[in-house]
């Protein structure tokens, strides 16, 4: 009979059947994915309304747009970054600040202000504690980056982002920041608060049922960028929050903890709006050489690998 299979037949056909060469490094991934969930399916005895139920949820995952939550909450995102660090101590590439995880709510083209800005300018009702975080850019040798571009943006005291929350004003708490002759940057904006994913819809069904929280830490998101320097993407995180040990996207990292100044007397920051004592905390962010073109590129990630 040419159309009755075995299982392991099947598998071979659904890998090997095709019309034109096709691309090989898809055809090799695909192959290794498809033959794992054969292999789970029978070894777990997966049944047809199980199958069907993950289908569904795969369906409203990408409905509601929660797919970049998924990856971060189930270790993807940080798996890749592990495997990027590996891949650097093996090449002997030491040094530079510590990458993080970018999740899935960048947004290119915010405002650009000269050495200094205001993430929380025109936005009325966020009452967070002020908070000043300035510092360098610096490449591996120590000395300032001028004109690097440092791309902040962070939640506001409800956990939404803008652009993605209909509530908040275009590029809401996100600018960009040239560094001055000296590599310097500053921004004033807010303390941010820790957020959980939302309460309802796919992702909370499935860390429902796997019995995990969604919450974040408090955290500020970067990307910083100058030519013939490495692209960096981090985060970093506000100390004593409840769960900076136990963030569901697993991204914190221990040397991307700031450290908090309490009480700053206000002179030297009349430029920022700040005219009381206020939290400070200064970072200098640290860019390896670029090896190539592609690891200066400006663009996020999702940007670099679509085009």
């Amino acid at each position: 009979m040419k159309n009755e299979f075995t299982q392991a037949q099947l598998l071979d056909r659904v890998n090997t059947v095709r019309v034109t060469e096709g691309n090989p490094r898809v055809r090799e991934i695909s192959a290794r994915i498809i033959g794992d969930l054969f292999r789970a399916i029978d070894d777990l005895d997966i049944q047809p309304d199980e199958f069907w139920a993950g289908v569904d949820w795969l369906s409203r995952l990408g409905a509601v747009g929660q797919f970049g939550l998924i990856t971060a909450g189930l270790g993807f995102d940080r798996l890749l970054d592990i495997r990027l660090d590996e891949a650097d101590r093996r090449a002997g590439r030491t040094g530079g600040t510590q990458r993080a995880i970018e999740g899935p709510l960048y947004i290119a083209g915010a405002p650009l202000g000269k050495a200094e800005t205001r993430l929380d300018e025109g936005n009325p009702g966020e009452e967070g504690e002020p908070f000043v975080m300035e510092g360098r850019v610096l490449d591996a040798d120590g000395q300032p980056v001028a004109g690097a571009i440092v791309d902040v943006w962070h939640a506001n005291t409800l956990g939404r982002y803008s652009h993605f929350d209909p509530d908040q004003k275009a590029y809401a708490l996100r600018r960009r920041i040239e560094t001055d002759a000296d590599g310097t940057y500053r921004f004033r904006s807010f303390l941010p608060p820790g957020y959980a994913i939302p309460p309802s819809g796919p992702v909370a069904e499935l860390f429902a049922a796997l019995g995990r929280h969604g919450n974040r830490p408090a955290h500020v998101h970067f990307l910083v960028t100058a030519p013939g320097l490495r692209t960096l993407t981090t985060q970093v995180n506000i100390p004593g929050d409840t769960f900076i040990d136990d963030d569901f996207a697993f991204a914190t990292r221990d040397g991307l903890v700031l450290e908090l100044d309490k009480n700053v007397p206000a002179a030297g920051y009349a430029s920022l709006g700040i005219d009381k004592p206020f939290v400070r905390s200064r970072f200098d962010f640290v860019l390896q050489k670029a090896a190539d073109d592609s690891e200066a590129s400006p663009q996020a990630r999702m940007a670099r690998a679509v085009g």
